[in-house]
């Protein structure tokens, strides 16, 4: 009869709750709306190569950030180490011999 440890979770392997993750993706699209928002007023402000360089970065910058708001959670890398459970005093040569 085989012995299976059972499986234990930490949590450090929890994900973030939803609200959380809401918050974030929220709070990067803002920004990015923020630097977009400066980039038409650059735009405005600013003569030859400049001006068409924040006109362009304003026009760009929705994709990105609408790209980046509905991007899923990111994987965090499993750099933590799981609890394991001590092994049992009787190795398996002893319990076999014990008749268990």
């Amino acid at each position: 009869m085989h012995h299976h440890s059972p499986e234990v979770h930490t949590i450090t392997g929890a994900r973030a709750s939803h609200d959380e993750e809401l918050g974030q993706r929220m709070r990067r699209y803002l920004i990015s709306m923020s630097i977009r928002t400066l980039c038409f007023i650059l735009a405005v402000l600013c003569t030859g190569w400049l001006r068409w360089t924040f006109a362009g970065l304003a026009i760009v910058l929705p994709y990105v950030a609408v790209v980046a708001a509905n991007a899923g959670p990111r994987r965090r890398p499993q750099d933590h180490v799981a609890y394991v459970p001590p092994k049992n005093a009787l190795d398996g040569d002893q319990s076999r011999r014990l008749g268990s």
